[in-house]
């Protein structure tokens, strides 16, 4: 028998696999699919102050091994999030999840996280700061590591849940970013989130995508997201969640080694909705053929010698 257990800011998960904020709704739909309880948890989806109807259409393109989307945080805002789809959620998952929140503003920050603080099913608060800072020229918080440090205490000030700062791989420097949001009392970084990405349409000469540019996430992202989460391993203390083209269980190992404690399946439940069952169902197997028998006891495997 193997233990696919481990821990993560003093919550204990069955198993690492996390699917990814925006890619699982907000649970119930899956659950429609198979037993979610089977998840270790999951993060649901991009939750900000007032209601986003999100980005003009075409926002998806596919490309090679992976995807562009400029969907824009489209999301019924907090409060619905709380009357509505936190209630639902709770008769198909009995589990704790990672609450993804989203502000363009450091104060919107603070708003979206005390409304949701006493809501028990949530377990961890996961804040992408790679929304743009109205109030630093459109740049995103996670590109500049004084924003992240600003963001990151703003929200642990208030917060009553172990916060992760979800990072952006579109910067030169991810180890100092990762460092501000640590000194600035971060439990944890969430890391990658999409590359910065482009299609364009033969025919008609344009960008595929409304918005021009859009995330690109996919199985192609994958040597980054590992690169990424091996070098901020080195550089932190506080555990990491790694995300980035995971789609197997082989993968989940990779991402682990390289120091990931729990990891994300994003694009792959985009691409068969039942990929984390499989991944969870196939973890063990992949686990005695690499003599593996506590997962736990391989994270940060590859920086031993």
């Amino acid at each position: 028998m193997v233990n696919t257990k481990v821990t993560l800011s003093g919550i204990e998960l069955s198993n690492p696999i996390i699917p990814a904020s925006g890619t699982f709704g907000y649970g119930y739909e899956f659950a429609e699919l198979y037993d979610i309880n089977c998840l270790g948890s999951f993060s649901f989806k991009g939750t900000t102050l007032e209601p986003r109807f999100g980005n003009p259409t075409p926002r998806i393109a596919e490309c090679t091994s992976g995807l562009i989307n400029s969907v824009g945080l489209q999301n019924p805002g907090v409060d619905k999030v709380i009357s509505e789809e936190l209630p639902k959620l709770k008769e198909v998952f009995n589990k704790k999840v990672v609450a993804n929140i989203c502000g363009f503003s450091t104060e919107e920050y603070v708003k979206v996280c005390e409304k949701l603080n006493d809501e028990e099913q949530i377990g961890w608060f996961e804040v992408n700061i790679s929304c743009p800072n109205v109030h630093g020229g459109g740049m995103s918080f996670g590109t500049d590591p004084k924003c992240a440090a600003e963001v990151t205490k703003a929200v642990k000030a208030i917060s009553k849940k172990p916060v992760y700062i979800k990072l952006s791989p579109n910067v030169t420097n991810i180890v100092e970013i990762a460092k501000a949001c640590e000194d600035a009392g971060a439990d944890g970084i969430s890391l990658i989130n999409t590359l910065l990405g482009m299609r364009i349409d033969l025919k008609t000469k344009k960008p595929v995508i409304f918005n021009k540019m859009g995330g690109f996430s996919g199985d192609a992202i994958k040597p980054v997201a590992i690169r990424m989460v091996y070098q901020v391993y080195e550089a932190v203390k506080i555990p990491i969640i790694g995300l980035g083209g995971i789609s197997t269980a082989e993968d989940v190992i990779e991402m682990m080694l390289a120091g990931a404690t729990a990891v994300q399946v994003g694009t792959a439940n985009l691409v068969n909705p039942c990929a984390c069952k499989e991944i969870i169902d196939n973890l063990p197997k992949v686990m005695e053929k690499y003599n593996i028998k506590n997962l736990s006891d391989i994270i940060g495997g590859a920086h031993n010698g």
